[in-house]
């Protein structure tokens, strides 16, 4: 299965949400995610021994929509620069890698 290349930007101190439609890469078709759990976490480098986890859903699994967010409390403690993340599923006999990319978070003014 290919993992879909997505890079994205949050803006610290602000609530962060994401969506993506997980399609089948042989059909097309939405990526059927029933019975699947999601998991999606931010760290520095792929090695860094810490990392902040997304609240992570499959919103509908017959629709392969998988949701990530980040309230603004979690956001404002996350330091401005680039970082890795991505997002798995799993089930009981499986997990894959959906998606991955960098994340640049972008530093607030406004206090």
């Amino acid at each position: 299965m290919a993992v879909y290349v997505h890079n994205i930007i949050i803006n610290q101190g602000s609530d962060f949400n994401v969506k993506f439609d997980i399609e089948a890469a042989a059909t097309g078709d939405s990526l059927n995610l029933v019975g699947y759990a999601a998991s999606a976490q931010l760290r520095k480098t792929h090695s860094s021994s810490t990392a902040v986890s997304f609240a992570a859903t499959v919103a509908s699994g017959l629709d392969g929509e998988v949701r990530l967010s980040l309230d603004s409390t979690e956001t404002a403690n996350i330091k401005p620069g680039r970082y890795v993340y991505d997002v798995t599923v799993t089930d009981p006999t499986e997990t894959i890698r959906l998606v991955e990319g960098s994340a640049l978070v972008r530093a607030g003014v406004t206090r």
